[in-house]
């Protein structure tokens, strides 16, 4: 700290306050002390610093499955929002069977130092409807269910079903059949949910959905099945990767995309994975999801602070998987 003090010309004291982001001190030379510090590898210690202020400066995230795209994406916006307010964080890894109990997640995370707590749920809790947030503690669901006590962030999964059915509405389609992922996973619930309304309000048949697992071998399976079925002109799946699977099993079986079937996804992920990509989906802004996640996380124990349920809109990304057949 004395040596950042020399190189800006101030007082330690000065420095410190910066260190421990205190008011006081003027946006010039705060601008200083922090280059200083960047240059000379000066780094705040966490421990003293919660010891004057009453916080740790960190916030914990327990996930499921943290390797799944939307998980690793989510968890670069939740970092880099870490490091842009200059918090630490602390991440539990649950495993892909273990039931999800909130308390059992909060109670985990409490016993380490933190302000905030960011929980995952890919899947319903046990205890979702009784789960209370422990006073003091700021704690945001990952989910689409709002919940009495807790903020909740999420990608709009049921507003992207929204986007894609009036997508191919406005191309003449009406017979549009739906791959769902597996059915305890809220996010294929929701665009599921979102699927059928669409029909419902226009007065079509949904047709019972085909089921998958999230994985281009269980769009495969599903495109099989479809391929038999002369009457429908589209296929909305929930995610990119069946739709892959979904598109070889109706190429496979004689059945062209996209002038005989048209098929839209869900969630772009096959970018640098799938050369000439030509899938018409939905993008979610997944490091918008995390860090705004982070952002509640630790404002949520301010004074007047107020719970909220917020859903991150998806874009419609338009390829060449689509015919109009109107």
């Amino acid at each position: 700290m004395a040596q950042v003090a020399r190189s800006v010309g101030v007082s330690q004291q000065t420095v410190s306050r910066v260190a421990n982001d205190a008011p006081n001190v003027s946006p010039k030379t705060r601008e200083r002390i922090l280059r200083a510090m960047d240059e000379l590898g000066f780094r705040p210690n966490f421990a003293g610093r919660s010891l004057r202020s009453g916080r740790y400066h960190a916030v914990g995230l327990c996930l499921y499955n943290v390797t799944e795209f939307g998980n690793l994406a989510t968890l670069d916006g939740i970092t880099s929002a870490a490091r842009d307010h200059g918090y630490a964080l602390t991440m539990i890894e649950m495993g892909d069977d273990a039931p999800i109990s909130l308390e059992e997640m909060s109670q985990r995370i409490m016993e380490l130092p933190v302000d905030g707590l960011i929980l995952s749920m890919s899947i319903m809790a046990n205890d979702f409807n009784e789960f209370r947030p422990h006073p003091g503690l700021s704690t945001v669901l990952l989910t689409m269910h709002a919940h009495p006590f807790c903020t909740t962030v999420d990608s709009d999964q049921y507003g992207c079903s929204t986007l894609l059915m009036s997508y191919l509405f406005s191309h003449g389609h009406r017979a549009i059949r739906f791959v769902s992922g597996p059915t305890y996973s809220i996010d294929s619930q929701f665009r599921e949910a979102g699927w059928r309304s669409a029909l419902v309000s226009r007065g079509l048949e949904a047709a019972e959905p085909l089921r998958g697992d999230w994985t281009a071998n269980s769009g495969y399976e599903a495109g099989s099945r479809l391929a038999r079925d002369k009457g429908a002109t589209a296929v909305y799946v929930a995610n990119d990767q069946m739709a892959m699977g979904v598109i070889a099993a109706l190429t496979d079986a004689g059945r062209r995309v996209p002038e005989d079937v048209s098929v839209v996804g869900i969630d772009d992920s096959l970018e640098n994975t799938v050369p000439h990509n030509r899938l018409t989906t939905v993008r979610f802004d997944l490091l918008a999801r995390g860090r705004v996640a982070f952002e509640h996380a630790i404002r949520g124990s301010e004074p007047g602070y107020e719970t909220a349920a917020i859903r991150i809109p998806g874009t419609l990304v338009e390829r060449e998987t689509v015919a109009d057949v109107s």
